[in-house]
């Protein structure tokens, strides 16, 4: 239990990491609100963020104090909304990071190859482990249902060969095992 909270903790704070680069890649595109931000994160992730009114706009506050972006208020609709956009400065550290976040991205696909080969014995192509957590944010053309659709698919293929290397790699412990319980009774009879 003390272990599940730890790790929740650790996840929690690489979250919000990742939701101020989401947040400038958004920007990047295009100015928004906050309230659009909200709903082109939880879009884009396919409910994997739904981030809140309490969660985002903090980020918001902070992005702007570091002069990584910029907001305005619209008082031209019936609601008084602070449209946000992105600095030069912003699109400089978005830039850095997204290289960051590629090296560090196939490092970590890297560790989980060598894991599942020397831990599961099972060998796995890093380029389907390396792909970045943002490619959803460059492509707006993903977010429809047939990529949601090919996406599932995909993953599933993944996961059955996944699924069949594991099952190959029990086959071969229990005939391990098997001839080891012989072995053992061959020298119990004795």
């Amino acid at each position: 239990m003390q272990e599940e909270k730890k790790v929740a903790g650790w996840l929690k704070e690489t979250q919000k990491g990742y939701i101020r680069i989401a947040v400038l890649i958004l920007l990047n595109k295009k100015p928004h609100h906050g309230y659009e931000m909200m709903k082109a994160l939880d879009k884009r992730t396919k409910g994997f963020w739904k981030p809140t009114a309490g969660g985002i706009y903090p980020i918001l506050q902070d992005l702007e104090k570091s002069k990584y972006i910029e907001g305005e208020w619209d008082c031209g609709t019936k609601r008084k909304r602070k449209i946000y956009v992105i600095t030069s400065e912003g699109k400089r550290v978005l830039e850095y990071t997204l290289e960051k976040e590629k090296r560090l991205v196939n490092t970590m696909a890297e560790l989980l190859k060598e894991y599942m080969k020397d831990v599961m014995a099972i060998d796995v192509n890093s380029t389907q482990l390396s792909k970045t957590p943002f490619a959803l944010f460059f492509d707006e053309e993903k977010c429809n249902s047939e990529d949601t659709k090919n996406d599932l698919e995909n993953k599933r293929a993944n996961i059955e060969g996944i699924i069949e290397k594991l099952q190959e790699t029990i086959g071969q412990i229990n005939k391990q095992l098997t001839q080891i319980e012989k072995e053992e009774n061959s020298k119990n009879k004795k």
